[in-house]
């Protein structure tokens, strides 16, 4: 892995390709001209996807309308180039999103938690968007997630801990990116809610902040940085699963349009667009979920694809995911070799969605000794497509117990030792109700957490070549960094 790092180094020093120095936007305007360079690089990020994440959003697309045994390509999974990249950090096999981050984003491991810091905290790691920025390209962060959340972060901010939230909203607004849009800034005032607001801190730094559909469809390429947050806000502040998200509210590919439409300069751009609640929703064992913003992804990177064809020769589209989460198959013990990816199409909201309009409410007006599965049985068949008198003895079984949890029921305290095993510190009811309805479509879960697989990365445009085979996340700056003729050290 050094060696590589070096030899790109060495390449990025001395090649009249690559050049050597800092550059300004005038050198790197010529250097395009001259050699092809990326001037446009898109970096797309799906938080908690790899390879599974994505075959199942593929069935899904066929099975949806088809009972063939095919699949329906996504867009991206159609390019000319394609690797696989390993993804472990410098304490665990398997990585969370802030050492993972790192990776990508400076060529550096670092230990899980940590951003943009080495392993003993002490030194600090220069980002690729950062590089970009020195060398005059304007710069857009999107996520689906909080924008100081770990994945975003590592393009801006260097923490000790991912969780230092507010730190992380200053080095935002400190860093002089052109564009954050998607979730919201969480913590904005600090843990204990006693620090000077990120936002107006953001403001005082010359970033114009919306937050309304209105506001964000008025901006345009000359008024300078921005912050957009989507109008509709769900768990921990970030966007709608797009299962859940209304016809009327922004999409991620709406938010990669407009970054788009605001970078676009003679200098170039790099832009960062993360899938942020893959993750989550692979998290909870939500496959449906899951599935619906892989294809959002998708949809987004159609949006950089139509850019790219009109500016050929001098756009890289790269898309890859930190890592694997939940330990997805396409398989299940209860259908063998037998899937049923249409039933995931019956599913009409999210876990989140479920727990906050149907559970909590009720469990708010429902003495404990009062509560009945069979109250929530509409609510299950219309959320899930769950057809509670088709399921088996079983299920049903292992559904009621779940509810007897979700209620606090005293009888089943005993079993408090098996709750993280069961449902991964999520609502029993409702992870129980994902889980069956995934294994009655032949999905399994191994994990709540990560995984140690790789990932895969595509690339298309110039330079897509140097993406092809199997290395490791830290190549990928390496990588990205030799595409756009930046010096990095």
């Amino acid at each position: 892995m050094k060696m590589y790092a070096l030899f790109l180094v060495g390449i990025l020093s001395l090649s009249p390709l690559f050049g050597g120095g800092k550059t300004d936007s005038g050198d790197r305007n010529s250097a395009v001209a001259e050699t092809g360079l990326a001037k446009y690089v898109f970096l797309f990020i799906g938080d908690g996807m790899a390879m599974s994440q994505i075959s199942s959003a593929e069935v899904f697309s066929t099975a949806r309308s088809s009972r063939d045994v095919t699949i329906t390509k996504l867009g991206f999974t159609q390019f000319p180039v394609s690797g696989l990249t390993t993804t472990y950090d410098a304490g665990t096999f398997i990585t969370d999103s802030a050492s993972a981050g790192t990776a990508i984003a400076t060529g550096n491991k670092t230990l899980s938690g940590v951003i943009n810091m080495d392993a003993g905290k002490t030194q600090s790691f220069k980002t690729i968007a950062e590089y970009a920025h020195e060398a005059g390209m304007k710069v857009g962060i999107v996520s689906t997630v909080t924008l100081n959340h770990a994945t975003p972060a590592s393009f801006y901010a260097k923490v000790p801990s991912r969780s230092d939230y507010y730190d992380i909203a200053v080095q935002l607004a400190d860093s002089g990116f052109e564009y954050f849009a998607g979730g919201s800034i969480d913590q904005r005032t600090g843990k204990n809610r006693d620090q000077r607001d990120a936002v107006e801190l953001a403001k005082s730094r010359g970033y114009t902040y919306v937050d309304t559909k209105t506001a964000f469809s008025a901006l345009r390429p000359d008024g300078g940085k921005v912050i957009a947050v989507n109008q509709t806000l769900q768990d921990s502040g970030a966007m709608p699963y797009e299962i859940d998200r209304r016809e009327e509210d922004l999409s991620l590919a709406d938010y990669t349009q407009k970054g788009i439409d605001l970078l676009d300069n003679p200098a170039g751009f790099f832009l960062m667009v993360e899938g942020g609640k893959v993750d989550w929703a692979c998290h909870a064992n939500d496959a449906g979920a899951a599935i619906h913003d892989v294809l959002a992804l998708d949809t987004a990177v159609g949006r950089a694809l139509a850019f790219a064809e009109k500016h050929p020769g001098e756009t890289l589209v790269v898309i890859t995911g930190d890592h694997e989460t939940g330990g997805l198959t396409i398989g299940f013990a209860g259908t063998q070799y037998d899937t049923f990816f249409d039933k995931v199409g019956l599913q009409r909201r999210s876990y989140v969605s479920f727990d906050e309009d149907v559970l909590k409410p009720y469990k708010a007006r429902t003495q404990r000794a009062q509560a009945k599965l069979s109250d929530l049985i509409p609510a299950i068949n219309e959320s899930f497509g769950i057809n509670f008198d088709g399921l088996s003895a079983y299920q049903k079984e292992q559904i009621e117990f779940a509810f007897q949890r979700s209620m606090g029921n005293e009888q089943q305290r005993s079993f408090a030792e098996d709750q993280y095993l069961l449902y991964g510190g999520y609502e029993p009811l409702t992870v129980k109700l994902t889980q069956v309805m995934n294994q009655t479509a032949g999905i399994g879960w191994t994990s709540y957490a990560h995984t140690g697989v790789p990932v895969p990365t595509f690339a298309k445009g110039i330079h897509q070549e140097v993406f092809g085979g199997y290395y490791d996340n830290t190549d990928l700056f390496y990588k990205l960094a030799s595409a756009m003729n930046l010096q990095v050290r």
